[in-house]
C-alpha cells in the first residue's frame, strides 16, 4: 500500500439521515453536531435526521454536510486510521482542512454556513448549471468562450464529466453547442445558483472579510485545492484560495491526478453516497477506493487499514 488521501463529498450528496448511526453510535459524533449548531443557531441533527425543505437549501446544505464529514472523520481518525493527504469537491474542501487540523472547527462551520448563504443569494435569479457527459474539458471550454454572456467550467469532475455554469440562456446556448460537438447528454442541474462563475465574485470577496478574523495553524497534513489542483503545505495559502474556490472552478479530477502522482493509492471517502468513488475510479483505475458513509462501513475499513494496529 501506498499513501493514503481522505476526500470529501460536495452538495448534491446530501440526504435525510445521513450520519444518524453515526450520531447514535458514538458520543464524539454528538459533541461535533453540538458544536455545529452552538456556533451557527442551527439544529443540525433536526436538518440531518428528519424530513424537512431546508437540506435541499444552499444555506443550509452545507452546514449539514460538513457536519456529517467532520463527524466521520473524527471517529474514523480515533480508530488510529490516518491520512498522508486530504482533498475535498467544492464544500468538500473545508472537510480536508478538518482533516489538516489547520483551523477550529467551529470557524469551520461558522465559514461554511456563510458560505453557503453567501452563495444563494449572490445570483438568486436566473443562474443554471449543466452537467456535460462525454466530451472532453477542452473542447468544452472552447465552446463556452465562444458563447454570448457568461457560461465557463464549473467542475472537472472526472474523464467524461464536465460541469458548465452561468447565466441561463448562456449555459443553455453553450449545451446545445456541446450536444453538436459529440456530447453523450447534457443534463441540466437543480441548483439555486450558477456556483463556481465569476457571477459569484461578489460573494468570495464577502467571505474574504470574514477569513480575516480566523486563524489558520500550520497544516498537519497537505491539501490539495480545487482552484488550482494542487498541493498545499503552506497556512498562509489557505484564505486566498477558499476565496477564489467560490468563483473558480472546481478542478477535482487533476486533484486526484495531483495525489496519485505524490503516490497516493488508497483514497477514503467520507460521507454521504459514493459520488466521489466513481470520479476516482474513472480518473485512476487502480486506486483502491473506500467509502465511509454508514457506521458498518468501518470494519471493512479497519480490515484493511487498521492491521498491526491497536483497534480503539
Amino acid at each position: 500500500m501506498g499513501k493514503i488521501a481522505f476526500v470529501f463529498p460536495g452538495q448534491g450528496t446530501q440526504k435525510v439521515g445521513m450520519g444518524k448511526d453515526f450520531y447514535d453510535a458514538f458520543p464524539a459524533v454528538k459533541k461535533v453536531f453540538d458544536r455545529a449548531g452552538s456556533v451557527t443557531g442551527v439544529d443540525v441533527a433536526k436538518l440531518c435526521f428528519e424530513e424537512n425543505d431546508q437540506l435541499g437549501q444552499t444555506e443550509y446544505t452545507q452546514l449539514a454536510l460538513l457536519t456529517v464529514e467532520v463527524a466521520i472523520l473524527r471517529v474514523v481518525e480515533s480508530l488510529g486510521i490516518s491520512a498522508d493527504y486530504s482533498a475535498g469537491l467544492s464544500l468538500g474542501e473545508y472537510g480536508a482542512l478538518a482533516a489538516c487540523s489547520c483551523m477550529e472547527e467551529e470557524d469551520l462551520f461558522r465559514l461554511i454556513r456563510a458560505r453557503g448563504m453567501l452563495m444563494q443569494e449572490a445570483y438568486p435569479v436566473g443562474g443554471a448549471m449543466c452537467a456535460v457527459l462525454g466530451l472532453d474539458a477542452e473542447t468544452i471550454a472552447s465552446i463556452c468562450e465562444k458563447t454570448e454572456g457568461i457560461v465557463s467550467i464549473a467542475n472537472d469532475n472526472c474523464p467524461g464529466q464536465i460541469v458548465i455554469t452561468g447565466q441561463q440562456e448562456s449555459v443553455e446556448q453553450a449545451a446545445a453547442a456541446c450536444k453538436e460537438a459529440g456530447a453523450k447528454r447534457c443534463l441540466p442541474l437543480k441548483v439555486s445558483g450558477p456556483f463556481h462563475s465569476k457571477l459569484l465574485t461578489g460573494a468570495g470577496e464577502k467571505l474574504a472579510g470574514m477569513l480575516e478574523t480566523v486563524p489558520v495553524r500550520n497544516l498537519q497534513i497537505p491539501y490539495v485545492c480545487n482552484l488550482e489542483a494542487r498541493i498545499v503545505e503552506d497556512k498562509e495559502e489557505v484564505k486566498p484560495l477558499l476565496v477564489g474556490q467560490i468563483s473558480g472552478p472546481v478542478r477535482f479530477r487533476e486533484s486526484i491526478l495531483a495525489l496519485a502522482d505524490r503516490g497516493v493509492d488508497t483514497f477514503v471517502e467520507m460521507g454521504p453516497g459514493k459520488t466521489l468513488n466513481g470520479f476516482i475510479r474513472k480518473t485512476c483505475p487502480e486506486a483502491v477506493v473506500y467509502n465511509v458513509e454508514k457506521v458498518e462501513d468501518l470494519e471493512v475499513l479497519k480490515a484493511a487499514l487498521c492491521a498491526g494496529k491497536e483497534q480503539a
